[in-house]
């Protein structure tokens, strides 16, 4: 375990590594989110106005919709958004692997329900939007098993290994000596923080260092939680007690541990929205794509209501003797200006009409920029939809254009967040003992989980239109070239449009099945046709019996030229 000068030699590197993203997201939370962003660790339960930036809200309103669409089309609470299998087909159709698959994926849901993860994905999906980077901490919880704390930007730093995949977070916080006593304990907290607490300073802060990462170094042998996988420690950071509320005295306390853990698997879940190279933070996402128009729009809507205050209340000018009626002043909107010219009334100052209409047009096409920059035309759809079964064709059929371009978005997501937090609560409810025994054939297996969202299934819907158009094609070619048809195999193209879509395996026959069947199909036809031909050869034979031979009839004839008669 390394002592706390690591920990803050660490955090240094850290915030220098993300300073430079500070300019950035602090213009997002301006022109985006306004209430969304740290930047200061004093910066918390602050109520004054930040969103003077804001006159026009577009941005704001097409974030909120395409958290709400991110959270209806991905993981809405009202529908299945994914389910588990053993990755083997033949075995997903064993009777035991089936209920115990079935059983466990209904715990989840459950768990799902009963925590606050649904509105802690909300928030996470509003601030990947516009800042391009989220994170939430998925922890285990007495009451609901799995607990979910979101965290905005600003306030963390993360840090990724070789592969890119996020496996440190730090944190720097407050919190009040009243929590910091409750959270870790009287004994455990500085002599400071005791001192405050004595003395009544109980809503005073305390600075917080929280560090989750690596446990490289760790004693694989030793069962205590601080030698698992991923380390975590609070630590307290000490503070030059000048205040005569802190003790006084301008000493400065060393650092102190307030706490020493770990984790088997890493709790953060830190999706990025697009990165570019080995970056670390997102580099790009819809807030930072609708930032200039945004920026645009804020001056376009100044200038529309000063060209309106103009129109409406023009400042005039008038005869000087009228100025004794009206006080003078600075020259603005509605004010008069004296002239010398007798018996003339009052008038504008201005000699020209500002054409409002063509502000308002530059304006309307800012604002379909940014609502397009967010996707709000598809995530409408799935959020103010009167219908609450919308189904993934008509998504796909309606925007195939935008789900194309959200495909790599929607991977990105069920890498770095979706398949993280299964594993998570999967893992957690396997700790604690909630999980059913599986059955023994699952022994040594690991789990899939496919994804059946709206938007996972109308991105796969997209791939099956080329299909559906090659069949059609080959049928309509068909009618004029036979042969084409047989260009087409029937069987494979149902494979693939079921593995498309996601469908359950079992509906769809194996290729063996279908042979078998198409062998007795044809068995029944030959049969069919063989019993057919059989009662027209009786039929026949009966009429013919029953035919009276006489001379001068066919039959006659026949048997005359045969020499029989």
């Amino acid at each position: 375990m390394q002592n706390i000068c690591g920990y803050n030699r660490r955090l240094e590197n850290l915030k220098s590594e993300r300073s430079s993203f500070y300019p950035l997201w602090m213009e997002l939370s301006d022109y985006h989110l306004a209430y969304r962003g740290r930047f200061l660790t004093s910066n918390r339960n602050k109520g004054y106005k930040r969103n003077t930036k804001q006159i026009n809200n577009t941005s704001r309103m097409a974030s909120r919709t395409l958290a709400s669409g991110m959270m209806a089309g991905i993981t809405s609470p009202a529908r299945p958004w994914f389910r588990l299998s053993s990755g083997d087909e033949e075995l997903n159709e064993v009777t035991s692997v089936k209920e115990w698959l079935h059983e466990v994926q209904g715990i989840m849901y459950r768990v799902f329900s009963a925590s606050n993860l649904y509105n802690s994905l909300h928030s996470v999906y509003s601030e990947l939007g516009v800042f391009g980077t989220a994170a939430v901490g998925i922890y285990k919880d007495f009451d609901n098993v799995i607990w979910c704390e979101p965290y905005t930007i600003g306030s963390y730093m993360i840090s990724t290994n070789g592969k890119n995949v996020v496996d440190t977070f730090y944190r720097e916080y407050e919190i009040t000596v009243s929590q910091c006593i409750k959270q870790f304990g009287f004994e455990n907290c500085s002599f400071d923080v005791q001192n405050r607490w004595k003395n009544g300073n109980t809503e005073s802060w305390v600075k917080i260092i929280r560090a989750i990462e690596p446990n490289d170094d760790r004693d694989h042998m030793n069962p205590l939680a601080k030698y698992k996988k991923f380390r975590a420690v609070y630590y307290e950071r000490g503070i030059a007690s000048n205040d005569p509320g802190r003790g006084g005295g301008g000493i400065r306390e060393q650092d102190k541990f307030l706490r020493e853990s770990g984790f088997g698997d890493f709790p953060i879940l830190a999706p990025r929205w697009d990165l570019a190279g080995g970056d670390i933070y997102a580099t790009d996402c819809p807030g930072m794509t609708s930032l200039g128009d945004t920026k645009s729009l804020q001056l376009g809507e100044k200038r529309l209501y000063e060209a309106v205050d103009i129109t409406v209340s023009p400042p005039l000018q008038g005869d000087a003797s009228l100025k004794d009626k009206v006080n003078g002043g600075q020259l603005r909107s509605g004010q008069i200006v004296w002239s010398s010219g007798e018996g003339k009334g009052l008038e504008s100052i201005y000699k020209f009409q500002p054409d409002l209409n063509a502000i308002w047009q530059l304006n309307d096409r800012t604002e379909n920029r940014i609502q397009r920059a967010f996707y709000e035309d598809l995530f409408l759809m799935l959020a103010n939809t009167d219908r609450k079964q919308i189904t993934a064709r008509e998504v796909a059929e309606k925007h195939e254009e935008k789900l194309l371009m959200l495909g790599p978005v929607l991977e990105r997501l069920h890498n770095e967040l979706l398949d993280p937090l299964i594993d998570r609560t999967f893992n957690i409810l396997q700790e604690e003992g909630v999980l059913p025994p599986p059955p023994p054939e699952l022994s040594g297996r690991d789990l899939n989980v496919e994804y059946v969202s709206v938007l996972a299934q109308a991105q796969r819907m997209v791939a099956t239109g080329s299909l559906e158009r090659l069949g059609a094609f080959t049928a309509e070619l068909s009618q004029v070239w036979p042969g084409a048809r047989h260009k087409f195999d029937a069987a494979q193209a149902v494979d693939e449009y079921a593995d498309a879509l996601g469908t359950s395996p079992k509906v769809v026959r194996s290729d063996d099945e279908v042979a078998a069947m198409e062998a007795a199909d044809a068995k029944a036809l030959a049969q069919q046709q063989a019993m057919e031909q059989g009662q027209q050869l009786a039929d026949t034979a009966k009429t013919a019996s029953d035919t009276e031979i006489k001379e001068g009839n066919a039959l006659g004839n026949m048997m005359e030229q045969a020499g029989l008669t």
